[in-house]
This record gives C-alpha cells, structure tokens and sequence, in this order.
C-alpha cells in the first residue's frame, strides 16, 4: 500500500497482489495433504484422505483466491476508511467461504463412496471468517500485513 497525503482528504492507492502459482499451489496444495490426512484420521477414515484433502483444497487453494478477489477487485473499489476494509474483507470472507462450503460438500459427496460426515453449507462462512483471522493472526505475530494492522 502507497499513500498520498496533501491539503486533500486522506487517499490510499492499493498495490495489487500477486504471488507466482508455483507457490500458491505448493502452499496450498502441502495444507490441503496435511489437513486431509488429519481430518481423515480424526474421522476414523484414513482411506478417506483422498476426499479429505480434496475438501481442504476448496478452502486452501480456494480462499487464496477469495482473498485476491478481495484485495484486488474489492478493495480498490472501497472507501479507505479503515472500518469500510474490515468490513468489505470479513463480508468477502463469508460469502465466499459459503461457496467454498457448498462446492467442498458437492465435489467430496459426489466423489465418495463411504459415507462423510461434513459440517453444513451454511457454516462455510463463519468457519473460513474464523480461519482467515487466524491466518493473518499468524501473520501479525510475524510482522507481515495482515487484516489487524491494515497492511495486507
């Protein structure tokens, strides 16, 4: 983020973001096998890991792109007050992270064959609200921008 100051109201020139795919698809992709395998475990699935991980790989993979939308798209669009940010990503983050949910559900149902036990659509928004802030949480705690100091 650059900003301008002048006798002029506050303004605020957003960078876009961008990260080379080899890294999201590793990040994301090594999130998606670990959490799958855990979650399979957890179940008493571990055959299921498959269905696991490719259910992850919605949110991992998927909220990398949830959140570009929001930085690139949304936020340039928004006023720069900074409750206006807070609330634009956290409305992004639950509407997306309820389409994440629902394609998570139809893609892991469709694909198994044993019977899942999955969390319901409508609890995709506030789980993914609750996994972003912990993940810029972590990102706080390593000095990087993030949701809580308005940087990233």
């Amino acid at each position: 983020m650059s900003a301008t100051h002048s006798d002029q109201p506050h303004t605020v020139t957003w960078q876009p973001f961008r990260e080379g795919i080899h890294i999201t698809l590793i990040r994301t992709g090594l999130l998606g096998i670990v959490a799958g395998v855990i979650l399979a475990w957890a179940q008493g699935q571990p055959g299921a890991w498959p269905q696991w991980t490719l259910f992850v790989l919605w949110f991992s993979f998927g909220g990398h792109w949830v959140e570009l939308f929001f930085l690139n798209l949304i936020r340039p669009r928004l006023p720069a007050a900074r409750t206006t940010q807070i609330i634009g990503r956290l409305l992004t983050w639950l509407i997306g992270g309820t389409l994440l949910m629902a394609g998570a559900r139809i893609t892991v149902l469709a694909l198994s064959t044993q019977p899942m036990h999955l969390p319901p659509w409508w609890l995709g928004g506030p789980i993914f609200v609750g996994l972003e802030l912990l993940v810029h949480a972590m990102l706080s705690f390593r000095g990087l921008g993030n949701v809580y100091n308005g940087r990233g």
